[in-house]
């Protein structure tokens, strides 16, 4: 099917599975935002999360031991949050697990009513808390795209199996318009979708003018077309967390401007915020640009204030509980 996205570009997509895959579909610019679990089998922290976020997001990512730090399981925080009304996005990093193991996670999730998985290659073990673990990559992340089509489109695994059961997801991945070389990257999107890849959502933004470029060239190719594009943004909280993403984090470009206003802000939370809402503004103009993704790491409650202020729209629907019948019973909205 095919569907008309703000922009008033025709995306084709698989069936809607997924409360965000709906909204997409309908036309809306969609909103997502970053959930990261706690490192301590701590339900109450991702239900506090959950209660932050719901009503001003269509969906939020679970992370997969983001920075290569230890933390609760993707699926585990994925299932807390459908149980508190809110939609997971799971996140599957290729670097801690097989592609047994990986499946093994999307046929659990999904007989729990997860319904969009995403690929990721995972962070360095270097930059992490674990640094003597072992990398896995069994599979790169365009070779997990093609299995996640597979085991829903064609019923088949890894192992090319039949397989018995109603596969219905929203497939997945990241996608980094700052890493060189600049002109390639627009080519891995390809690849990723004829993979399967049906929403990208982007490292996150401070150089708008690279992505705009980024977009052009996505443009050019006709990825707009067949892959529902999400801006990640995120506000920063200080200008050593600026400095740090500027010189610390590969693929990522914080311009000299975003790290000279940090540093002479007064109140930096406050002006990190307010860099984001511009960014936002600035993005929302971009032909193509389906959505935006919040990364407020650690911070989410700020996710509902830079919703309201960038003026997107609210209330967001919230989806019916996506967990199996029977299975767990969805906690209450209050």
């Amino acid at each position: 099917m095919t569907s008309e996205v703000a922009s008033g570009v025709s995306v084709a997509t698989s069936p809607p599975y997924s409360h965000l895959q709906a909204v997409l579909a309908a036309g809306e610019f969609a909103v997502t935002c970053e959930l990261g679990p706690p490192r301590a089998p701590d339900a109450s922290d991702v239900r506090k999360k959950v209660g932050i976020i719901r009503g001003f997001v269509d969906a939020a990512s679970c992370t997969d031991n983001q920075g290569a730090a230890l933390k609760m399981a993707n699926w585990g925080a994925a299932l807390l949050c459908a149980q508190g009304g809110v939609e997971p996005i799971m996140q599957l990093s290729c670097r801690d697990r097989n592609r047994l193991a990986i499946q093994s996670d999307v046929i659990a999730a999904q007989a729990f009513g997860v319904r969009n998985f995403m690929s990721i290659s995972g962070d360095s073990l270097v930059l992490g808390d674990h640094p003597m673990a072992k990398p896995v990559f069994d599979l790169q992340g365009v070779q997990l795209v093609r299995l996640l089509r597979r085991l829903r489109d064609e019923g088949r695994t890894a192992a090319g199996d039949p397989i018995k059961g109603d596969f219905g997801y929203f497939i997945g991945g990241a996608a980094n318009p700052f890493a060189p070389p600049y002109g390639w990257r627009p080519l891995r999107m390809i690849k990723k979708a004829e993979a399967g890849q049906e929403f990208a959502l982007t490292q996150m933004i401070f150089n708008v003018e690279r992505f705009a470029d980024w977009m052009s060239y996505v443009r050019d190719e006709g990825l707009d077309e067949r892959v529902h594009i999400f801006a990640g943004v995120g506000p920063l909280k200080s200008a050593r967390m600026a400095e740090f993403m500027k010189f610390k984090i590969a693929g990522m470009e914080v311009p000299d401007e975003v790290v000279e206003r940090m540093r002479a802000a007064k109140k930096p939370r406050t002006e990190g915020v307010k860099i984001c809402l511009e960014i936002i503004e600035q993005v929302r103009e971009i032909p193509g640009v389906h959505g935006v993704h919040i990364m407020a790491i650690d911070w989410e409650r700020a996710v509902p204030r830079i919703v309201k202020a960038a003026g997107l729209k609210l209330p967001r629907p919230v989806p019916e509980p996506s967990l199996a019948p029977g299975v767990l019973e969805p906690a209450s909205a209050a």
